[in-house]
């Protein structure tokens, strides 16, 4: 057995964030992931989409043969992993299902939603998303939102939010803050990318950043060169630095499906983004060219472990970043 193939069966592997998921588990399996975070209908669902995709999921997980398992703990994680489960941690990447109204917060940790974003990309009722120009931050009921969000033991995500609402989070909770996917400004400079202050906050918090493989995102501006597995690393490598091994870990944003074709529409509107209509006018807009060559699936992320190894990473390291710091982030929210 290959070093990294042991490696990848002993460690406890997380995805940070997938968007999409429709049940499809070969990848999952294929690239020995044990668990992900993913997002539980769509960016803009409202109240009654959300139940409607909980309930289904819930239904799915529920049936005799089923291939997934429902993460409300910790120690689901490695249930999940010892039972051969896939663990499904329902996340949501916007608040709106909650509207104006926090009680329903009660109703959705009951249903078990375990990630929640307090924005996507624009503003809601919370605050501002990360498109917004006047960066405004939390509104009062979005304070009100963290300081319940952190009672009842939701893991608050801050990917897609706007600096100052990032900021205002950090500085009101009381657990661990988690950006599930980004990648570090300064190294590629898009409003979704988060700069040194905001990732370093994160880890202060105790939280963790998951680095991503979303192409636009790792971009260095060449339009004759695709990013890889070196440019994931590079961005790996300064978050690394910069908030501690204990605080990073990986989030994909990549789709789980084998109709990638159907799931391409789902994030259409990301074409819109600055910088990433253009990524996209140089590589393609399909799924495939939308992330990392040599990381655009979860059956190649083995490829980044191998490559950490080869670097020289610690197998301690490595097993960190591939699930062991969420797990322990997840347990201090969640509780063991």
């Amino acid at each position: 057995m290959s070093a990294v193939k042991e490696l990848q069966e002993q460690a406890l592997v997380i995805d940070g964030l997938s968007y999409h998921s429709d049940g499809y588990t070969g990848d999952l399996r294929t690239g020995g992931i044990n668990a992900l975070n993913v997002t539980i209908g769509h960016f803009e669902a409202d109240f009654t989409e959300s139940c409607e995709q909980i309930a289904g999921w819930l239904a799915y997980m529920a049936a005799p043969d089923s291939e997934w398992m429902h993460i409300r703990k910790a120690a689901d994680l490695g249930d999940a992993k010892a039972a051969g489960k896939i663990g499904l941690i329902m996340g949501w990447q916007n608040m709106r299902p909650v509207a104006d109204d926090l009680d329903r917060l009660y109703l959705f940790h009951q249903l078990g939603v375990r990630v929640m974003q307090p924005t996507y990309n624009y503003r809601n009722f919370m605050g501002d998303g990360n498109l917004e120009t006047e960066d405004a931050g939390l509104s009062i009921l979005g304070r009100d939102a963290v300081r319940l969000l952190n009672e009842l033991g939701i893991a608050i995500d801050i990917s897609h939010v706007g600096d100052k609402t990032a900021r205002d989070i950090l500085d009101l909770a009381t657990q661990p803050v988690l950006a599930t996917h980004v990648d570090a400004r300064a190294l590629t400079p898009l409003s979704r990318n988060k700069d040194d202050g905001i990732l370093a906050a994160v880890a202060d918090s105790g939280g963790v950043i998951g680095v991503s493989v979303y192409g636009p995102m790792l971009w260095d501006g060449d339009r004759n060169r695709r990013p890889g597995i070196d440019d994931f690393i590079r961005h790996l490598e300064y978050i690394t630095k910069l908030a501690g091994i204990n605080h990073v870990g990986f989030g994909t944003d990549l789709p789980v499906s084998n109709d990638l074709r159907r799931t391409a529409q789902i994030a259409v509107n990301r074409r819109l983004w600055s910088g990433i209509s253009d990524y996209g006018d140089c590589f393609g807009h399909d799924i495939p060219a939308r992330y990392a060559e040599g990381a655009n699936n979860h059956s190649k992320l083995p490829n980044i472990t191998e490559a950490l190894l080869t670097r020289g990473w610690s197998e301690a390291d490595v097993t960190a970043y591939l699930g062991a710091n969420f797990a322990r982030a997840f347990g201090e929210i969640w509780g063991a």
